[in-house]
């Protein structure tokens, strides 16, 4: 019996150790596949991370190379369009018009016309020939005109015309113009025009034409401007007056400039002036020029023909006078849509033409839409010795007006 109870307790711990050494076998087993299963996991993840970093690498090398591709941007050769680049490194497709008193006008489509700052013009790159006015390097004598393709990088102007290539400081430039003979390429200007009609108990008409034009190249300009006023009240006509002025000035230095000759054309039958015909030559300075303002002053000698629609008993119908005349200009931006300017000239004649005679007109200019702006001016004239009439009437020595019109430039 104890026989066989110690072969019983026997088999059972051979189970025991079996059991023991079969668990042990097992756990061994699964800790092996864990740590192969590990290894491989780790191994994956470290390949992954690798490419990851590796494309995030190529894609930064290729934004890199798209940006200074894109910062090296120039337009492609255009024998059609014009490009300026802004300092704010904008590019814009258009045509150049000109470049006067450090302000440079460009004709977009899109935009129409605008006006830059020369200092905010980075670069310039012309389709066709542009006409450069140049500044002696050593600042003496008088400016040189050249003609060509204008390239303008940062401080460096390149004017190219077949073979031949001139480059020079940017400082240097004094105006650019078309290089073309074509009235569009070289011809502004600006019609304005105020009516006030009125019925009723009183029958009214008063209007108001004024009319500005400017033919500009790199080294001369012509000005051309036209006023006239006419009023009925009643069927009775109480004012029909015209003045036509122009003068055709040549840049000898980007201050001075002479004015080869200027003329005028007057006719007031209630001054008693039937025609008047000023006609002269005259140097003016530039005392501002900057992007924002301009002024000059400019004088000169000449003489006046003046022909009156009567005179009295004794006296001749017509007078011709030495004259001695100067004159000012004022021009500001006084905001990006509204300028201001005065115009103002005199001359000194002979007593029977009158001894003083002035033409005072003060504008300020404000953009509506697109070409379209509103004028409101004020006019004085003035003659201090007005001729008296037939019947011994003397003229008034001021005039006055208050003018609103609409302006269109083209």
């Amino acid at each position: 019996m104890q026989g066989k109870l110690a072969t019983k307790s026997y088999n059972v711990w051979l189970c025991m150790v079996a059991c023991t050494i079969m668990l042990w076998c097992g756990h061994l087993f699964a800790a092996e596949e864990n740590d192969d299963a590990s290894t491989e996991s780790d191994s994956a993840s470290a390949e992954t991370s690798a490419e990851d970093k590796k494309a995030a690498e190529e894609a930064k090398a290729k934004a890199a190379q798209a940006k200074a591709a894109w910062d090296k941007f120039v337009p492609p050769p255009d024998d059609k369009y014009d490009w300026i680049q802004l300092t704010s490194d904008e590019w814009l497709k258009g045509e150049l018009k000109v470049l006067y008193n450090f302000e440079l006008e460009f004709d977009s489509d899109e935009m129409d016309l605008q006006k830059f700052d020369w200092e905010d013009v980075k670069q310039v790159r012309s389709s066709g020939y542009q006409s450069v006015r140049i500044e002696p390097a050593d600042g003496v004598g008088e400016p040189t005109t050249a003609i060509g393709q204008l390239y303008i990088i940062a401080n460096k102007v390149i004017i190219t015309s077949g073979d031949q290539v001139l480059e020079f400081d940017r400082d240097r430039v004094v105006s650019i113009a078309k290089g073309s003979t074509k009235l569009a390429d070289i011809w502004t200007g600006k019609l304005s025009l105020g009516i006030n009609a009125r019925s009723g108990n009183s029958d009214l008409v008063d209007s108001n034409v004024t009319f500005n034009a400017r033919r500009r190249t790199a080294e001369s300009r012509i000005i051309i401007d036209y006023a006239g006023n006419y009023s009925k009240a009643e069927g009775i006509e109480t004012s029909n007056n015209h003045r036509l002025a122009s003068h055709y000035d040549q840049f000898k230095t980007s201050k001075y400039f002479w004015r080869v000759v200027f003329g005028e054309y007057f006719r007031d039958r209630f001054k008693n002036i039937n025609n008047q015909l000023t006609l002269g030559t005259g140097f003016g300075y530039h005392i501002i020029r900057t992007p924002k303002t301009e002024w000059e002053v400019s004088g000169g000698i000449g003489a006046l023909y003046k022909q009156f629609v009567s005179v009295e008993v004794g006296q001749d119908s017509e007078n011709t006078s030495p004259s001695l005349g100067l004159g000012t200009r004022y021009e500001t931006d006084l905001t990006g849509w509204l300028e201001y300017f005065i115009d103002f000239s005199f001359q000194i004649v002979d007593q029977e033409s009158g001894t003083y005679i002035h033409h005072f007109i003060t504008t300020l200019e404000s953009d509506l839409i697109s070409d379209l702006d509103l004028d409101i001016s004020f006019v004085w004239d003035r003659i201090q010795d007005p001729q008296p009439a037939e019947n011994g009437a003397v003229p008034e020595k001021d005039d006055f007006q208050f003018i609103v019109g609409l302006g269109y430039e083209f």
